[in-house]
């Protein structure tokens, strides 16, 4: 039997039998232990195995609720099957298209097999008609209980990550239970987990790797007591977040940048100081975009008010392809950000630090960075130049990483693709650089905007955009234009309740293009002003960078 397995399974009939579960809030809290989660599992398991499930098989999962998707993933491991969840549909998505890019990923996957649960149990007509094999969540729940968990080896697949690219030409990270082991052992390790005394609060989605890795698998493989809520229910109502935490007493909570911005801003207009109690929480981890210094000054200010102690802030690094996480900040030090030189960083791919006191901090001169700490145990990372030599100490080059946690590979719809060199690295296509140890991101290379020889990173551009009055914080996107020729540029596309008045949309693009160009040094091309809610975004509330620039090519160059 694999680690993994091996330490669910002892979690459940020993510190389960305490630690559990809150899932429904905030209208109807339901808690149950993991062991009364274990002993659903293994119902789900049962009714797997007595239907045919074969060890090694694919089981592809589509449900929103935590309370069913919990029972349903370990009753897969405990079947010896692995787990992939399926990109939701949302009320704008076209039935059609998304049950034929279903049959594509369940292709890749090789799985014969959908399990349904609420609310996406209504579309089992559309699965039927289209062939798709399925089964209810609640039909396994009541299935006879398998005796003993099927054999898995460290080599099993466990998780087969769906990447958030589109999903019509979909690839999934294969997770073997070695990785996730490794990874979960080493995060709870870095982070020093009391299980029976944290208490980890999450709204994360559970079909990308951060809520279904570590808001999900961790608590329930260790017995940690988690309070989890949906991806709708923060955003429907952002409050709910430091709500929770303060109900629970939460100790962990986990996000990407823009939704500690929105809180923040939030928070800070709560005229009542006695809100919330924020006193307990220990770990804010910051990750999965890039983390914008002003936006966490905002949530730490903000929750002051409210007992949170600053240096909860936790910097983080991460990947799919490396299971999760890379590498944690360490703990109790809050954001620590390294100030360095635009023209070194832009022109000779160095990190050159700007000291404290220097005139230069706090001009367009500097760029900042979050410092994401060392890798966790059990993975090692490398920062190479375009022909693959390992570069020095503050050297900005591309972030390979090598260990334990790191994926075999790639399932493709052609078939699958190795991603380790003959010496076990992975190239991650993250541009940074390494400072005593310690990683630093600047950029996806693939997003990098090259003009005049300079290395333009969208996520200045985007700050500075973010940065006018009338744009909606975090929803500012840097889209590359003839990328990788002579002509390459950019433009800016945002999001504004301005958007509709075309003198106010004129004046606030005009704003945007100044301050963009102090910036970074480079005007855009042009500058889209749209209405709130327009830019294509992940489920958990990302804005997607790619999706942007497919969507609206045409109306940037209206515009330019």
């Amino acid at each position: 039997m694999s680690r993994f397995v091996d330490t669910m399974v002892a979690t459940a009939h020993a510190g389960g039998r305490q630690q559990g579960m809150v899932t429904g809030e905030p209208g109807e809290p339901v808690r149950r232990t993991w062991f009364e989660v274990h002993e659903r599992a293994r119902r789900v398991a049962g009714g797997l195995v007595s239907g045919g499930l074969r060890p090694g098989s694919a089981v592809a999962v589509l449900a929103a609720a935590p309370e069913l998707i919990a029972p349903t993933v370990q009753g897969v491991w405990l079947a010896g099957g692995s787990v992939t969840m399926l990109h939701q549909p949302t009320p704008r998505t076209d039935l059609a298209q998304w049950a034929e890019d279903t049959i594509r990923v369940l292709g890749m996957i090789g799985s014969e097999l959908v399990v349904l649960g609420e609310p996406f149990d209504q579309l089992a007509p559309v699965l039927t008609e289209h062939g798709i094999g399925f089964r209810m969540i609640t039909d396994l729940l009541a299935a006879d209980p398998l005796g003993r968990p099927v054999p898995s080896g460290e080599d099993d697949l466990a998780l087969l990550q769906l990447t958030s690219g589109s999903t019509a030409e979909p690839k999934a990270v294969r997770i073997t239970h070695g990785n996730l082991y490794s990874n979960v052992k080493a995060m709870v390790d870095r982070a020093e987990f009391v299980f029976d005394r944290d208490v980890m609060v999450s709204w994360l989605p559970t079909f990308h790797d951060m809520g279904m890795v570590g808001f999900l698998t961790v608590p329930m493989t260790f017995g940690v007591e988690l309070i989890k809520i949906t991806p709708v229910e923060f955003l429907s109502g952002p409050l709910i977040w430091p709500e929770l935490i303060s109900r629970y007493r939460g100790t962990t909570t986990a996000a990407p940048n823009f939704a500690y911005a929105i809180v923040g801003r939030r928070m800070a207009r709560i005229e009542d100081d006695d809100a919330y109690d924020l006193s307990t929480l220990r770990i804010a981890l910051n990750g999965a975009e890039p983390i914008d210094p002003s936006a966490v000054k905002t949530f730490t200010d903000a929750g002051a008010r409210f007992k949170m102690p600053p240096e909860c802030v936790f910097p983080a690094y991460g990947l799919a392809e490396a299971t999760l996480a890379v590498s944690f900040a360490p703990l109790f030090t809050g954001l620590t950000v390294d100030v360095i030189e635009a023209h070194a960083l832009e022109a000779e791919n160095r990190a050159v630090p700007v000291p404290e006191g220097d005139p230069r901090r706090g001009t367009d001169e500097v760029r900042s960075f979050a410092v994401l700490g060392p890798p966790l145990d059990g993975l090692e990372a490398q920062v190479v130049d375009t022909e693959g030599n390992v570069l020095g100490d503050r050297e900005v080059g591309e972030i390979r990483l090598r260990g334990e946690a790191v994926t075999p590979g790639y399932l493709t719809v052609d078939g699958p693709v190795e991603t380790q060199d003959a010496e076990g690295w992975f190239a991650t296509g993250d541009l940074g650089y390494l400072t005593g140890g310690q990683i630093v991101i600047c950029g996806r290379s693939k997003d990098v905007i090259i003009m005049g020889g300079r290395n333009i990173y969208p996520t200045d551009i985007e700050r500075a955009a973010s940065s006018v009055e009338g744009v909606r914080a975090g929803n500012a996107v840097a889209v590359r234009i003839d990328a990788g020729t002579r002509r390459e540029r950019f433009a800016v596309v945002l999001e504004s309740t301005l958007a509709g008045d075309a003198e106010q949309e004129r004046v606030l693009a005009k704003n945007v293009a100044a301050r963009v160009r102090d910036a970074v040094d480079a005007r855009p091309y042009s500058v889209v002003v749209l209405p709130p809610g327009s830019l294509p975004k992940t489920p958990s509330g990302k804005v997607k960078r790619a999706a942007t620039e497919v969507q609206y090519r045409d109306r940037i160059e209206q515009l330019a």
